[in-house]
């Protein structure tokens, strides 16, 4: 049976106590649909391009890494996490299951050739966030370089909305089936395609009211999975706060994204 992919978890590693904490709601909260979806635990140790220089970056690269392998170690759940320079690849790749590259670093050849090399070495998945501003067509030059050095199951595409004008975002939700021709798995971003880019001055605004009907229409229009970013306390939130969900919504949200998916 198709299983719907779930990338779910804070914006950024706060504290130990934080990812376990919600690591372990997340799992808790989703065990009905262990059979019907394949579930990550998502954990950035670094926000690299945050809007204004004092604002909470993340726990470095390595007190991140293994806060996420204590999260592996004690729920068993597969990782996903940004690396945002080539030489991480390697040491990112030692610890995670799937490798993202950073939206704003998408078309960086150098970081999608190490993240190919370090999957290919440790049989890892890369996850490739589509640009704001690029085209779904021209998400093929992406998979291109990535191709050479792994087959298409292990190559991934997140479409996290298009550039409309200032301060805004837009979804495509032709890009799923567009990207899906390309080969590879198509997965939409629910949280950070409702963000209002500098549009709450040094931070990014957000419009969270959006994200359930949107990521029904991702799911409606073929997309393979999701990508959500949870708290406890959105509103405490050390990053993207404006966009995450509470994680006591995640369990009807699921329920609801599965019907749609299971239908289509």
């Amino acid at each position: 049976m198709r299983k719907l992919e779930c990338y779910i978890g804070p914006c950024v590693l706060e504290s130990e106590e934080m990812a376990l904490d919600l690591a372990g709601a997340i799992k808790r909260d989703l065990s009905d649909f262990d059979n019907q979806i394949n579930l990550y635990f998502k954990g950035s140790f670094d926000k690299a391009n945050r809007s204004s220089l004092n604002s909470f970056r993340g726990l470095g690269i390595e007190k991140g890494l293994k806060i996420l392998a204590k999260v592996k170690e004690q729920y068993g759940l597969p990782l996903v996490t940004d690396f945002h320079a080539p030489e991480q690849a390697d040491s990112v790749a030692k610890v995670v299951d799937v490798l993202q590259i950073p939206a704003f670093l998408c078309r960086q050849t150098d970081m999608i050739v190490a993240g190919a090399k370090a999957c290919k070495e440790n049989g890892r998945i890369l996850k490739v966030k589509k640009g704001q501003f690029l085209s779904p067509p021209e998400v093929v030059h992406i998979v291109n370089k990535a191709m050479k050095y792994l087959p298409q199951e292990q190559i991934v595409i997140t479409e996290r909305g298009s550039s409309f004008g200032y301060n805004n975002l837009i979804v495509d939700m032709s890009s799923f089936m567009i990207i899906q021709q390309m080969g590879v798995r198509a997965i939409y971003d629910a949280t950070h395609s409702v963000q209002r880019p500098g549009g709450a001055g040094d931070i990014t605004g957000g419009k969270p009211e959006q994200v359930e009907v949107l990521a029904r229409a991702a799911i409606a229009a073929g997309a393979d999975g999701i990508f959500i970013e949870v708290h406890r306390h959105p509103q405490q939130a050390l990053s993207d706060s404006t966009t995450c969900l509470p994680v006591t919504q995640l369990r009807d949200m699921i329920k609801g994204l599965l019907q749609i998916f299971q239908a289509t």
